[in-house]
């Protein structure tokens, strides 16, 4: 039998003689859609991108196909987030052969850790470990670290939220780790991604300061709502928000019984009434508890991936500006 690990090596075989510049631009593969944008707006003209997890994909489920194997072979420069959001990227750039600068995007932010031991964890090795690389230039892949945040694939979260992007303030990290990577690959563009990262700096600090603003408006007894899934914690930290959710930060968890009973009478108990589904999950189980609940279901948020081109949340600051305004325009009324 064909195995899909002997497709991916055999696509990434015949990508080997692609050349790491296409037409005069850096091929850079970025893992998803958020990222993606980010990423174009540092590289600008100097980079062609392609992206693994498309807009309203879900990175969380993703199987990558022989195509991304060789996408990820013939690249000069590969962009993923790290903190165990990828847990199918290990065996990717495994079978691909790749020799692409590896740049994980969320190195230096202080990851949200889940339980005291994993508290303890973060603290320690994983904060030394992006501290160590956040003001370095690109580095390669650290293996040891990516297996450990593999070796959470499958369960309901691992030791850390990956899900840092939510805060523009680590946003801003993502787009330093960026800049000196795509200047590694490509010195000649040094000076031009500078340029790029300063202005794209300049619109992440104005909405920073929208977000703080809105929701500091809010009526201190409204500032609790429902999500699909546990990916609003850096967003909770950073903008005075609490989010609750019936599954863990991974969407391959499914809620169980128990914890979908517990939220249910924590909703009630609170008088919690905003429930969002969001752009990526199944809006059933929410559909059901804000049935039992008489909690009102607001817009939809847009969480681990942007919107088609076309949509409400095309790029990184149209998602979080869509997400803010449907928060703010379900919890003041």
């Amino acid at each position: 039998m064909i195995t899909r690990r002997f497709l991916l090596a055999s696509a990434a075989a015949l990508a080997f003689a692609a050349p790491a510049f296409a037409d005069d631009k850096l091929k850079v593969v970025s893992t998803f859609s958020i990222l993606t944008d980010i990423v174009a707006n540092v590289g600008g003209d100097r980079v062609e991108i392609i992206t693994l997890v498309g807009p309203d994909g879900d990175a969380h489920v993703y199987q990558p196909s022989p195509a991304d194997a060789q996408a990820v072979a013939g690249a000069a420069v590969i962009v993923a987030n790290g903190l165990g959001f990828e847990g199918w990227m290990d065996r990717l750039v495994e079978a691909s052969g790749t020799k692409a600068t590896i740049v994980t995007a969320s190195d230096g932010v202080t990851p949200i850790a889940f339980g005291e031991e994993e508290h303890d964890h973060a603290e320690g090795e994983a904060h030394d470990h992006d501290h160590e690389h956040a003001e370095g230039e690109a580095h390669d892949h650290d293996h040891d670290h990516a297996k450990e945040e593999a070796g959470h694939e499958g369960h309901d979260h691992g030791a850390f939220d990956p899900h840092a992007w939510q805060s523009v303030t680590n946003v801003a990290l993502y787009v330093g780790n960026i800049e000196r990577g795509l200047a590694a690959a490509d010195p000649e563009g040094a000076d031009a991604f500078k340029a790029n990262a300063a202005a794209y700096l300049a619109e992440l600090d104005m909405l920073d300061a929208e977000l703080r603003a809105a929701v500091a408006a809010l009526p201190e007894d409204r500032r609790t709502v429902v999500t699909s899934h546990d990916a609003f914690g850096y967003f909770a930290a950073d903008y005075g928000l609490t989010f609750v959710a019936p599954q863990g930060v991974s969407t391959e968890a499914e809620a169980s019984a128990q914890d979908v009973a517990a939220l249910i009478t924590q909703i009630k108990a609170e008088n919690i009434g905003a429930i969002f589904v969001e752009s990526i999950a199944d809006p059933r189980l929410l559909d059901q508890i804000a049935s039992e609940t008489g909690a009102k279901v607001g817009g939809t948020l847009y969480s681990d991936a942007l919107s088609a081109a076309d949509g409400p949340a095309a790029t990184y600051l149209a998602m979080m500006r869509h997400n803010l305004s449907q928060l703010t325009a379900t919890l003041t009324n």
